[in-house]
């Protein structure tokens, strides 16, 4: 390697080649573009010499100096605070969503399941009203996190998740880009999906847009509810929250990332469920109405208003269970009831579906045959 007080000379006589150059007027053109050139050359060579190492080498990341923020609110984010705790991980703050007034007129405070689980382990809690409070971010910057990961939260303004020297990343509870949004396991049972899985990203502008870092694959039984694939997918997303910081600390900061790939699929949205969500249309096929029960089962329900005599009920399903018995009779309605030997059987748009769980407003969640037991002469009545 040429050494820099070499190099410096060369460029020193170019220097004297370019002036020499414009001093002798057109004839020496030649010689003035070769100085210039040289001078850029010489200046390129001096710049890209390698620095001296006089400088202080970033420290080597571990589990134990790997400062860490941790973002999330329900128990399924319990399970990935727990794995970093567990696994000797450097948490040094929680935040969550403020504690949310419950009973009858609001008078008691429950804390977040995220809540507990640090109080209990003794790690610091912030639970800012506005993520964009200057006093909450000022707070948060005290604690010069290395990376945030956030798992169930919700939107972070940009002041909150660029601040971490090596970002922030999200675990997402389905395979992006499918099924983005604020309830991915519902739709995509739902939508009767087969397969799902968990996916952690770097946070940037849009809504669960950002480069992936690695996803896992989760598979849905055919009579899997909301449930089944939620704590599944709970100990998936402690498992590759874990892999995803190891990979941090073995990159010193630097992990590898790609942009979400569109497909030829079509992309299943995820959004917000509401009351309105739930209710069930009957004039759907068996399997259709089959899937949309048990992607809302146990929470927060698919419902259906039960018309019995000359009382409108409002009644919760849980569980159904597909017959395969063709509607032999145009002439039933869909919604229409039917008994058989302790079984209760609705029509639907081409087959009987038998409802196995449900809870009348007011009741208790029971069976089927409890439900027939007290409810007399049903045979007949309508769903709607």
């Amino acid at each position: 390697m040429v050494e820099k007080r070499t190099l410096k000379a060369v460029s020193r006589w170019f220097t004297v080649l370019y002036n020499d150059g414009r001093k002798g007027g057109l004839k020496n053109r030649k010689a003035t573009k070769i100085g210039r050139f040289s001078l850029r050359f010489s200046w390129v060579a001096v710049t890209l010499q390698p620095k001296r190492n006089n400088t202080k080498t970033m420290e080597q990341l571990t589990k134990q100096n790997l400062r860490i923020v941790f973002m999330g609110t329900p128990e399924f984010a319990v399970g990935t605070l727990q794995a970093l705790v567990e696994g000797g991980y450097n948490v040094v703050a929680v935040v969550t969503q403020p504690d949310k007034p419950v009973g009858r007129h609001g008078s008691v405070l429950r804390a977040p399941a995220v809540k507990e689980y640090a109080l209990a382990h003794g790690l610091p809690v912030l639970q800012p009203e506005k993520m964009k409070d200057p006093a909450f971010v000022e707070q948060l910057r005290q604690y010069k996190a290395d990376i945030q990961v956030v798992v169930a939260f919700r939107m972070l303004p940009e002041v909150v998740w660029a601040m971490p020297r090596f970002g922030t990343f999200n675990v997402h509870a389905a395979l992006l880009p499918q099924y983005r949004g604020a309830a991915p396991i519902n739709w995509a049972i739902i939508n009767g999906e087969t397969q799902t899985g968990v996916t952690t990203f770097f946070l940037d502008q849009h809504i669960d847009t950002g480069r992936i870092i690695l996803q896992k694959k989760f598979d849905i039984p055919d009579a899997a509810d909301v449930e089944y694939v939620y704590d599944g997918l709970m100990k998936l997303g402690a498992q590759i929250a874990l892999e995803t910081l190891d990979k941090v600390i073995e990159g010193n900061g630097e992990v590898a990332s790609a942009p979400q790939q569109e497909t030829e699929t079509p992309l299943h949205a995820a959004p917000k469920i509401f009351k309105e969500t739930c209710e069930i249309n009957w004039q759907q096929p068996a399997k259709r109405i089959y899937d949309f029960v048990r992607g809302l089962s146990p929470v927060p329900s698919a419902w259906t208003t039960l018309h019995h005599q000359q009382t409108v009920l409002a009644l919760k399903i849980y569980k159904t269970e597909k017959t395969g018995q063709k509607i032999g009779n145009e002439a039933i309605v869909p919604g229409t009831l039917r008994v058989e030997k302790n079984h209760l059987f609705v029509a639907t748009s081409d087959e009987w579906l038998e409802l196995i769980e449900l809870q009348l407003a007011g009741k208790k969640r029971m069976a089927a045959r409890d439900f027939l037991n007290g409810m007399r002469d049903i045979e007949n009545s309508l769903l709607k």
